[in-house]
């Protein structure tokens, strides 16, 4: 199988070919409607976007190019990776290809070590990470290939340039703001003969633990790759990216959202109700025990952190490999117990309080309990570890974007006086 840059070149024309077809003979055909209430509710729902890296779903959970998540469990990060750029797996040559191409890519510029070490001491570690791609956005490739007058057929190409960049270097970044931020250590540097996951486990320190807590950084990896198009970071990404600006613009533009406590805390949130259970309890409760304290929690006007998703109506199956990751590596551990236990309780309680669309747990509800498990126990250096993952799939919709040439993004917006005639007249 051919490299990325040589399997898009065999596919990029496919894939043109199939959106001038939908445009060219469908333009009319309406796939959405929109409501006062979705126009006053950020758009929830409107189907207004194409995203082609993966989907969610609601009685499946997230595909990734059309494959369930759950089939794609124990395959390395350049395999995801490849997968979302290219839309089918690497065969042994191309994968060997990629794992060298990000290793050859992962050292990153000293200039970049000294923007971090001016910050703050105190500087929240999502800052760190934004602050150092944005710093890093003088080498792009796109921005030369841009200026040079390439043609806009050929973006992509400068496009994909970047993100090999970015994609290698962020996981070097994200280690050394770790050790930085948390007085773990000097920094340390990537080896080249390790693949993706395991480097990120070894800069982080974690390789000291084996091989089972660098599985799971790959785990952990793979699961948040992506979401489809239309959650804050990746939207953002694209957005951006849609006025021509390069990866490392639009890569920390999509970060700024995912540091929102609406979109990269959940994980920390829902760690921080388990530890609240094991605290409450002294340890892991009885299901009777963890029912009563559920009802509690509900009945304050409080969620149970984790449980329900806008989309999803099933169980997350990424939540389903979290938990079983930790159910075989360490069932003795009691907050993978709590976790396992709120499981097999807290979806019956919503059933029966009703208010919840979905019962079932998401990623969130289990991703915290595999990282403080392995002593990662710095709450917001978690939305880190979400960002190295989500950066795949930023960096995929963005070659996506440019190989297709998508426009331009602009929304028309109405104001609160139009909505009101409207519904006179209507």
């Amino acid at each position: 199988m051919a490299n990325l840059f040589d399997r898009l070149e065999q596919q990029i024309p496919i894939w043109r070919g199939q959106l001038q077809d939908l445009a060219k003979n469908h333009g009319d055909k309406v796939i959405s409607e929109v409501t006062v209430a979705q126009a006053m509710g950020g758009a929830r729902g409107v189907k207004s976007m194409v995203c082609d890296t993966s989907e969610v779903p609601p009685d499946k959970g997230l595909m990734i190019r059309g494959t369930p998540l759950g089939e794609l469990t124990d395959h390395t990060v350049e395999d995801i990776f490849y997968l979302l750029i290219a839309g089918d797996l690497p065969d042994d040559e191309a994968r060997e290809h990629l794992r060298a191409e990000l290793a050859k890519r992962a050292v990153v510029p000293e200039y970049v070590w000294q923007v971090l070490k001016a910050m703050p001491d105190d500087s929240h570690p999502m800052c760190m990470l934004d602050t150092a791609v944005l710093s890093m956005q003088g080498e792009s490739k796109f921005v030369e290939a841009y200026n040079a007058g390439v043609a806009k057929t050929e973006f992509w190409h400068s496009m994909l340039e970047d993100c090999l960049t970015l994609q290698a270097r962020i996981a070097t970044i994200a280690a050394a703001i770790y050790r930085m931020r948390f007085d773990k250590g000097p920094r340390i540097d990537p080896k080249p003969d390790l693949d993706y996951a395991q480097n990120f486990a070894h800069m982080l320190g974690l390789d000291q633990l084996g091989d089972e807590a660098a599985d799971m950084v790959r785990l952990y990896l793979v699961l948040h790759c992506d979401h489809e198009g239309g959650n804050v970071s990746a939207h953002t990404c694209s957005l951006v990216g849609s006025a021509l600006s390069d990866i490392f613009y639009s890569v920390s533009a999509g970060l700024n959202g995912l540091s929102g406590p609406l979109h990269g805390l959940a994980n920390q949130e829902c760690l921080k109700w388990v530890l609240h259970v094991r605290d409450q309890f002294g340890g892991v409760p009885s299901e009777e025990q963890l029912r009563e304290y559920a009802w509690e929690t509900l009945n304050s006007g409080r969620v149970i952190p984790g449980y329900g998703h806008a989309v999803l109506r099933v169980t997350d199956p990424r939540f389903d490999a979290l938990r079983r990751f930790g159910m075989e590596h360490f069932s003795d551990d009691e907050i993978v117990q709590i976790v396992d236990r709120v499981f097999h309780v807290v979806p019956d309680v919503l059933k029966e309080h009703g208010k919840a669309k979905n019962p079932w747990p998401n990623v969130d509800a289990a991703s915290g309990s595999l990282l403080y498990h392995y002593g990662m126990t710095e709450f917001p250096y978690y939305t880190v570890m979400f960002s190295v993952s989500r950066v795949m799939g930023m960096c995929a919709q963005s070659v996506w974007n440019r190989a297709m040439m998508a426009p331009i993004e602009r929304p028309k917006s109405v104001t609160i006086k139009w909505l009101q005639d409207f519904v006179a007249k209507s």
